[in-house]
């Protein structure tokens, strides 16, 4: 089992940034794939990015250019930045955790979310 402590969020003005951070329970060597999602009002939740145990990164189209995926092995913490906000990124932003267990059964594990609002 991961646990996963999300924080970072607010209210920004658009043009800002933020750094949100996920703190897990365990090593993040032992976890295949950490990530961000997020959720915007009426909308379903949507990869953000994704960074591997390996280091390789992926970013949703929208975000590419101004976000950042990156983590702190030491910490067992990964981080967001989030660079020249506008109001589509308003939305609670989660953390996810995929395990790979032996014989292939995969698990994501989430936490509890932090609310991240731009106004214009």
């Amino acid at each position: 089992q991961v646990q996963l402590v999300e924080s970072g969020g607010g209210l920004v003005q658009a043009g800002g940034s933020l750094r949100l951070s996920c703190a897990a329970s365990t090593s993040i060597f032992s976890i295949n794939t950490m990530g961000w999602y997020r959720q915007a009002p009426g909308k379903q939740r949507e990869l953000v990015a994704t960074i591997t145990s390996r280091g390789s990164t992926n970013y949703a189209d929208s975000v590419k250019g101004r976000f950042t995926i990156s983590r702190d092995n030491a910490k067992n913490t990964v981080y967001l930045q989030i660079d020249v906000l506008g109001p589509e990124d308003t939305a609670v932003y989660y953390c996810n955790a995929r395990r790979t267990y032996s014989g292939g059964t995969v698990y994501n594990y989430w936490g509890q979310g932090t609310q991240v609002t731009v106004s214009s």
